[in-house]
């Protein structure tokens, strides 16, 4: 029997109704200024940040304060300034800047609440699509509404996969370069969209059947990995351990591919001696 729309467990639908809202607030700012020049800043060389970044922050904080004021906020654009609140709000304002920096309409909004040190609610909110993903622990994972779920694909051939590359590429070391030719060669092929959110959204969608990156900053996982948790994924970090935020690489899939796509991912011994070397290089 298929769940009906969010409603338990009881009690967190209040929080839910808020993250959905202020998510929309600032889908109403990024869709008005799509298109038209932005005023970009750099966190790094590649590493982008826009006037509507900073806006639908402001526009989802106001929009979460007016009703929780005591909460805490970690977010992409802003120092974290703990307050003691066991409620912790994790938002992403604009998952996707450079697509967006680009007018490629590609980009979401992502929010999560964490309680005690747990994900209780998430929203991913692509407003190009007007696709609504939200998610409640214990209650199931939905689209506008509907119950999702993730595929039931067990061939990696036959599998569509997505990942990420590190904005500081140019400096780091584990570039996901070599991990991405290995898996290339492997599946039926491998999607680059620029939105961690909204790959393990498509991921608990079915649309998908895997995803991985060597890191992932707690906004742009916090309410996806929530939301595929909910469908039915398996995550956990590259060596196959449990893992909440992907701090440490992620790989989520259906659990159908996941071993497949882990022997993958991780080189035998004597490949990492090879790529040890050839990244001193």
């Amino acid at each position: 029997m298929k769940k009906k729309n969010p409603t338990s467990p009881p009690g967190w639908e209040p929080y839910l109704a808020a993250a959905i809202e202020a998510a929309q607030d600032a889908a109403g700012i990024q869709m008005e200024s799509l298109g038209r020049p932005h005023t970009i800043g750099y966190k790094g060389e590649t590493d982008l940040v826009t006037e509507v970044d900073r806006a639908s922050e402001s526009a989802i904080v106001e929009r979460i304060r007016a009703t929780f004021p005591s909460h805490d906020f970690l977010m992409e654009e802003s120092p974290f300034r703990p307050g003691g609140s066991p409620f912790l709000w994790i938002v992403d304002p604009l998952d996707g800047t450079t697509n967006y920096a680009h007018g490629f309409p590609h980009f979401c909004t992502s929010i999560a609440l964490w309680h005690n040190d747990r994900p209780a609610v998430g929203v991913v909110l692509d407003p190009v699509r007007n696709e609504l993903f939200t998610v409640l622990r214990g209650a199931g994972a939905f689209l506008n509404g509907n119950p999702i779920h993730v595929s039931r694909e067990d061939r990696l051939i036959r599998s569509l996969l997505a990942t990420g590359f590190p904005k500081n590429i140019r400096k780091v070391r584990n570039k996901n370069i070599r991990r991405f030719y290995r898996v290339i060669l492997r599946a039926r092929s491998v999607r680059r969209s620029g939105s961690a959110a909204l790959d393990l959204c498509y991921l608990a969608a079915g649309r998908i059947d895997g995803y991985w990156v060597a890191d992932l900053a707690p906004w742009d996982s916090a309410a996806g990995v929530l939301l595929a948790e909910e469908a039915g994924a398996r995550i956990t970090d590259l060596q196959g351990s449990p893992t909440v935020l992907g701090q440490d690489g992620i790989v989520a899939t259906n659990g159908r591919i996941h071993a497949a796509l882990l022997e993958i991912l991780a080189p035998r011994p004597s490949q990492r001696g090879r790529e040890k070397v050839k990244g001193k290089t």
